[in-house]
């Protein structure tokens, strides 16, 4: 049965991240909305690795791993609390090594695999872009059709990914090809660790909504790499590929550092209502409560996964509940803020005017794509009726 409070080493604990990151951040720190601009301008995304190393040299990048590969061995809570404090704070994400390549990796790789990259990622030495979406494969990633050709000692690669996030900063793709076009399409798959810089990849920048150069088209044209570059089984990557999604999913969409964010924001949107008298008008006050009341269920949502973990259970169904109702808060928060500030809402940083220094425009524009990373939300609802509720 999950308890509804922390123990007071977690409490500690809490205190001891709040503390680091105070000292640690800028006193004008404003933060980054969805991490874009540490991957699009090199000051700041230096300011995100340095950031890191001081993480990894707490043992924070893996907390919850095993010691044996450069984890402190704790709790999922342990994690998830940590995860709280940088949402809140707004600080640079830890990346996805640590968040779910790491863990999908421990799960499915080779020993061998696991020593050279696990050790690596705790200390920050490698980045990771995540190689699955591809144009006309979206939602539906079981049609794939990036192909891995077994000749000799090589895997010759041929395909295209789309918005492959940070591609242009990561050192590794975790990549998703075809290995059996035989197969029936979730059975023919397999996942492979590439380097990004072996000759034939060429990577070309996709801007977002932001202007923020944060995706990006890869090209894979007759790329060999090792053999032993398979992760796991051959063709028991889709597999693979829920492991990862389930571990994205609670990392960020469905996680409880989200939702701090979005308590953050909120605590904001408050303070400016009482400044500029929008304080005293009841459809604003009701509107925010209810956002306060979803942001608790939210937090819950995001907690009982991360309990469910540390129980030896597999949140799957519970991460895509999770995922859905916390994004959807999100935009309707972003929505709330919008209408809260009017057209002063909608200026970006480098305006004079800009409440909180442009980073409700930030806000609010990456929030669209909350519902749509790591799954849509008609996946998701498709994942909770069929893992969750047994239908059809």
């Amino acid at each position: 049965r999950m308890k509804f409070s922390f123990t007071e080493e977690q409490e500690a604990f809490r205190q001891e991240v709040r503390s680091f990151l105070k000292q640690e951040l800028p006193p004008d720190w404003i933060g980054l909305e969805g991490i874009g601009d540490a991957y699009a301008t090199h000051e700041v995304w230096v300011f995100q690795r340095a950031f890191r190393r001081k993480l990894a040299a707490r043992g924070w990048l893996t907390l919850s791993w095993p010691k044996e590969y450069g984890g402190q061995g704790r709790s999922v809570m342990y994690q998830s609390i940590f995860n709280e404090e940088m949402g809140y704070y707004r600080a640079p994400n830890i990346g996805i090594g640590s968040s779910f390549v790491g863990p999908s990796l421990m799960r499915h790789g080779r020993e061998d695999q696991k020593r050279q990259y696990l050790q690596a990622i705790s200390r920050d030495e490698i980045d990771f872009c995540e190689g699955f979406t591809e144009p006309g494969s979206g939602s539906d990633l079981g049609s794939l059709k990036t192909r891995a050709e077994l000749q000799g000692d090589y895997w010759v690669i041929n395909g295209q990914k789309i918005f492959t996030s940070r591609a242009h900063r990561a050192d590794i793709c975790w990549l998703a090809a075809r290995t059996d076009p035989g197969a029936p399409k979730h059975q023919g798959i397999s996942i492979f660790l590439v380097d990004l810089k072996t000759p034939g990849i060429t990577i070309r920048p996709i801007h977002d909504m932001r202007g923020i150069h944060y995706f990006n088209e890869v090209f894979y044209d007759n790329v060999h790499i090792p053999r032993e570059n398979l992760v796991g089984q051959l063709n028991n990557g889709w597999h693979m590929i829920i492991t990862t999604l389930d571990f994205e999913r609670v990392t960020f969409g469905a996680g409880v550092g989200l939702v701090a964010g979005c308590r953050r924001m909120l605590e904001e949107m408050v303070g400016l209502a009482n400044k500029n008298g929008k304080g005293h008008d009841s459809k604003t006050r009701h509107r925010l409560a209810e956002t306060a009341i979803e942001l608790d269920l939210a937090r819950l949502f995001a907690y009982r996964v991360a309990w469910m973990h540390d129980q030896g259970l597999a949140p799957s169904a519970e991460a895509s509940m999770a995922k859905v109702y916390s994004s959807e808060t999100k935009q309707r928060l972003a929505a709330a803020a919008m209408q809260l500030l009017g057209y002063y809402g909608q200026l970006g940083p480098e305006s004079k005017w800009a409440p909180l220094k442009g980073a409700l425009e930030e806000f609010c524009l990456y929030s669209v794509s909350e519902t749509i990373g790591a799954g849509t939300s008609e996946i998701q609802r498709n994942i909770v009726a069929i893992r969750g509720l047994g239908l059809p």
